[in-house]
């Protein structure tokens, strides 16, 4: 019973897909790429993205080399050696 169940849900889907084939072909809506790679840009596209990419990354570096604060904090780190005993939470003897 499971088995003709299988059978007959596998070919009810292999007609859906057909149509959804057909259908697809038929529309012309975009082009269809099955295991090869989409067609490659313009080159003025791929020159004018190394740019963008370049600027970018000029921006992100040269910000970090000359404002570190903005990503360490704008502030000295105290040094622990001057704690008291109080301030770290030790209690007096």
């Amino acid at each position: 019973m499971l088995i003709s169940r299988g059978v007959g849900t596998i070919r009810t889907l292999q007609k859906l897909c057909k149509n959804e084939t057909q259908i697809q072909n038929v529309r012309n809506s975009h082009g269809w790429n099955y295991r090869v790679g989409p067609p490659p840009p313009p080159k003025f596209i791929q020159v004018g993205a190394e740019i963008i990419q370049g600027f970018a990354w000029w921006w992100v570096l040269w910000h970090l080399w000359t404002e570190p604060g903005h990503i360490f904090g704008e502030f000295e780190y105290p040094d622990p050696s001057k704690w008291t005993d109080e301030e770290l939470g030790i209690p007096a003897c």
